[in-house]
């Protein structure tokens, strides 16, 4: 393999495809053999660095490359210094994360010769890799693996959802932060101010905000119409409404109707598909479809983007919205000519109550998974170096960079970043949160970046914040029954939602709806989804 490979997409996979990769530091000259067991009798792996004592030692690992075109992780200094560290050398297969899974997918199907470490290009959802057996089953080495058999223990939740069918953990993760900067509503300050209005709690206090905004000249142009009072995208209305109603969980924050984010479990354990839900989902696109006959939710609201909605606050168009809270200061608030970085604009407030009390959803942890490859006939080097690579240590190279370079330390313990890391394409460069790397993100990190006053807001909402529906593996049966009822009735309850709120379907027909969802194999689905919650909560 070549080191820092970057060859264009279609060169790449055509040699995927063709040629797959061969495994290194399995196979080697008898002499080094016995100097390798040599070195490695009188060591003892303890979770520091390094890994091994054996000369030349050498991991093969394909993994995505960065997001930036002008930063090439295998000559990161943050990614060299964990190799350095570890007392290995490193056969990087990089591959751009644009063609990721195109690329390596079809390794992963043909199932040989793989690299001895694989970030692999899903999460392996439906158990196919596993079932196929290509990578060892890690919980069989936790020896070997002190860090990250100290991180299960300390996270039983990750643990539950990385534990296969067969009981085993195959895969080691790549993780985000699940209870900070997550999705919540913020609304415009100075509007607020102007109108001596207080922050509102209620849905009932939200409406009045709202009808509030659109019936006064907010932004003082003389034009009392052109005030658009909330601006939210159609895949966040369920998460900013949705609580309020006793719907916790109904559509993913990000990425839309998402049929996984549509199953939650009650305090009873049992598991209920919200757009199911008769009383409590009638209930919602009742008041949804009343904020859009007031004109409250705009008539395009299904076609909204980020970008319109940042356009809006630098007109000073717009009083409310819901997006990721990173938003809040680097995006929204920077649009306003009073901004001074003390005080936000458009704030976070927290989760609205109605007949429940409102929450808002996080994340599911694990963003990535990393496995050793079977075709690693001699698998514990790789295991030790991803056991290091998971390492305190490790991790704070991936969040912090260089000590003296991007970071420094201060009398009273505490990290900040350099001036030169004010520059984020030096700190890329660095090799910061390498995706290479099993890094995870830092809630520390991350306070340091942002001003004070958005730092002490997410601290605020951090207590609102409710653990989303779980990642759980599918059965080959289980996987069967979701393939053949969920992309369907995901779409129905998709169109069938729109034309609620929008009232082009009376609500009339509520219980007609309800019955179409039986039709369409929902008791099957929910049968499929509560057998997998009773096993994930068995596995913690």
């Amino acid at each position: 393999m070549k080191k820092g490979l970057r060859s264009t997409a279609l060169a790449l996979t055509a040699v995927l495809a063709v040629t797959g990769l061969s495994a290194c530091g399995s196979k080697g000259d008898p002499k080094e053999a016995t100097t390798a067991k040599s070195a490695e009798a009188d060591f003892t792996y303890t979770g520091a660095a390094p890994v091994t004592k054996t000369p030349g030692a050498k991991v093969s690992i394909l993994a995505p490359n960065s997001w930036y075109s002008t930063v090439d992780y295998a000559n990161a200094d943050i990614v060299k210094k964990i190799q350095e560290n570890a007392g290995v050398t490193v056969d990087w297969t990089l591959v751009s994360p644009v063609n990721y899974k195109d690329s390596v997918s079809p390794m992963l199907a043909s199932g040989t010769d793989l690299p001895n470490i694989v970030q692999l290009p899903d999460l392996d959802n439906n158990m196919t890799y596993i079932t196929a057996g290509l990578f060892y089953p890690l919980d069989q080495y936790l020896d070997h693996m002190p860090n990250y058999k100290k991180y299960l223990d300390e996270n039983p939740g990750i643990k539950a959802s990385l534990t296969a069918e067969d009981g085993h953990i195959y895969y080691l993760p790549q993780t985000a932060v699940t209870n900070n900067y997550q999705p919540c509503i913020m609304i415009n300050m100075e509007w607020l101010k102007k109108l001596n209005l207080s922050v509102p709690t209620t849905l009932d206090e939200f409406v009045e905000v709202l009808r509030a905004f659109k019936a006064n000249d907010m932004n003082g142009d003389g034009d009392v119409n052109d005030e658009i009072p909330l601006s939210v995208t159609a895949d966040r209305l369920s998460s900013m409404f949705g609580p309020a109603f006793g719907l916790p969980a109904m559509f993913g924050p990000s990425v839309g109707l998402d049929p996984v984010s549509s199953y939650y479990a009650d305090d009873d354990g049992k598991v209920h598909y919200a757009p199911a839900e008769a009383e409590k989902y009638k209930k919602y696109v009742t008041f949804l479809n009343q904020l859009y006959k007031e004109g409250l939710l705009e008539v395009e609201y299904t076609s909204l983007t980020r970008d319109q909605i940042t356009q809006r606050c630098a007109q000073n168009r717009t009083g409310a919205t819901f997006d990721f809270s990173w938003q809040m200061s680097q995006l929204y608030s920077k649009q306003y000519p009073e901004y001074n970085g003390e005080t936000g604009v458009m704030v976070g407030i927290p989760p609205l109550s109605g007949d429940y009390k409102g929450v808002y959803l996080g994340r599911t942890p694990i963003s990535g998974i990393f496995g050793v490859s079977t075709s690693d006939k001699d698998p514990v080097l790789a295991m030790r170096f991803l056991d290091y690579a998971m390492s305190e240590e490790a991790q704070n190279y991936y969040v912090w960079g260089i000590e003296g370079e991007s970071y420094t330390v201060g009398a009273d313990g505490k990290k900040a970043y350099t001036e030169k890391a004010a520059d984020n394409n030096w700190l890329q460069q660095l090799g910061i949160n390498a995706g290479c790397l099993p890094s995870q993100q830092s809630v520390e990190a991350t306070d340091v970046l942002l001003p004070k006053w958005h730092v002490d807001v997410d601290k605020e909402l951090q207590s609102s914040i409710r653990d989303p529906w779980p990642f759980i593996y599918s059965t080959k049966d289980e996987q069967n029954i979701i393939a053949q009822y969920q992309t369907d009735l995901t779409t129905y309850v998709a169109e069938t939602n729109v034309a609620f709120i929008t009232g082009t379907t009376s609500l009339d027909s509520f219980d007609s709806y309800l019955s179409t969802l039986d039709s369409m194999g929902l008791k099957d689905l929910l049968k499929v989804k509560q057998q997998q919650y009773d096993r994930f909560k068995a596995s913690k």
